[in-house]
């Protein structure tokens, strides 16, 4: 009996320790450029490497550059989307040929004369990394850089290898105008939904399998994937644990580029959409602004959002605003937050377009303009702004079809 009590405290601890070990968290994500480090490394040696990437390309808060670097990777050229390699461009600025300061390496532009790598650029190139972080919106660049490097990959005989990274509004959401061919722009190259919810590896798949690449030659293109492990479709940016690198100067967070799936349509028009301040697609208005107006009163209680008026200047920011519209004058103003753990509750391509429409029935100034057109990939949004069509209603058939469409390209 002695030896049982004695024992009774070394089982009650036990069972406390037990009981109070936590169960394993999920698998962090790992990004593509994670996994060709680990699972591919050893293919990377005696070839001549180009990398496309932005400062988005990171390992662990390190360039992909400088951790190839440091590992004696034989990296040649540099390729600089818009806003730049290391990201020091703002919105629509042509960007220069030039040297990488920090490694001597030539880089070479894709947001100036030539959007496509040329032939001499690729000269020396056997191997092309591709690594930027999408923000999951059709009229966001990146994709249609990732289009023209695709193409020129073929035409160049050049292998390519796209580095997958998450889509930050996840997997599942999907919303928006299929763009017509007509609207065929640098900000509309597929036809596809403004908010398409896949990767960039998953469309690049997509884009190959469904022949949309206008390639000069005949050449198959030699490219893979490399997939991320751990991440779901589910999942939204704040879940992956990964930390936020700004994939373009003006969304500082994941917050600014979830409502930039629908706010960048205020770029369509003479209002500001907020360029010139600290927060860009989160600020929009204009001089003559109502902000009484009943409509614009109870659209915050419509989409799970707060919106609150402000009054905002826009100014002139190098690498980040040149000439804002409303430069130096006072612009009446919505402040849009998304309330804590909100972001499952918003549709933000839908409140984009009800917000469009409200705003511009409350500032009898503003007009819309031709890049609108470009934005939505169709001129039926103006049959959604003069209340002829309501969304989603206005594009679910053709989102259904596209989401059967896409189904034999995705990943995850």
């Amino acid at each position: 009996m002695i030896l049982r009590l004695r024992l009774l405290p070394v089982f009650a601890a036990i069972l406390i320790s037990y009981a109070c070990t936590p169960e394993p968290g999920p698998e962090p994500v790992r990004t593509g450029a994670e996994v060709m480090l680990s699972d591919y490394a050893d293919q990377l040696e005696g070839r001549s490497i180009g990398l496309v990437m932005n400062p988005t390309a990171r390992i662990h808060g390190t360039h992909v550059l400088d951790t190839l670097i440091a590992r004696n990777v034989n990296v040649v050229a540099l390729f600089a989307p818009e806003h730049g390699f290391r990201g020091d461009y703002g919105a629509g600025e042509r960007i220069s040929d030039g040297v990488d300061e920090q490694t001597g390496l030539p880089v070479y532009s894709l947001y100036g004369e030539n959007r496509k790598p040329t032939a001499a650029m690729l000269e020396n190139v056997d191997l092309l990394l591709f690594d930027m972080q999408d923000v999951g919106a059709r009229f966001y660049t990146y994709l249609s850089t990732m289009g023209l490097v695709m193409e020129a990959a073929a035409d160049h005989g050049v292998e390519l290898w796209i580095l997958d990274r998450p889509n930050p509004a996840g997997g599942n959401y999907v919303s928006g105008w299929i763009r017509e061919p007509e609207h065929t722009s640098f900000v509309g190259a597929y036809p596809i939904p403004i908010a398409h919810g896949m990767t960039l590896g998953e469309l690049a798949q997509m884009i190959h399998g469904e022949g949309w690449l206008q390639q000069e030659s005949e050449n198959e293109l030699q490219f893979k994937v490399i997939p991320m492990e751990n991440w779901r479709r589910d999942m939204l940016w704040p879940e992956t644990d990964l930390p936020w690198v700004p994939p373009s100067p003006n969304l500082p967070t994941f917050e600014h580029a979830y409502i930039y799936l629908g706010t960048c349509l205020i770029e369509g028009t003479t209002m500001s959409e907020g360029r010139g301040t600290e927060n860009p697609f989160l600020l929009l208005g204009a001089p003559d602004l109502n902000l009484t107006d009943p409509e614009l009163q109870e659209i915050a209680n419509r989409f799970n959002l707060s919106i609150s008026d402000t009054v905002f200047t826009p100014v002139e920011i190098p690498g980040r605003a040149l000439r804002p519209k409303h430069q130096n004058t006072a612009v009446q103003g919505l402040k849009i937050q998304v309330p804590e753990n909100g972001y499952n509750l918003v549709d933000p391509v839908v409140f984009g377009h009800e917000l469009l429409r409200v705003t511009l029935g409350a500032s009898p100034a503003s007009q819309t303009n031709n890049f609108l057109f470009r934005l939505a990939g169709t001129n039926r949004i103006t049959g959604y702004l003069n209340g002829e069509l309501q969304a989603p209603d206005a594009w679910q058939v053709e989102v259904d079809a596209f989401r059967a469409q896409r189904q034999p390209y995705l990943i995850y």
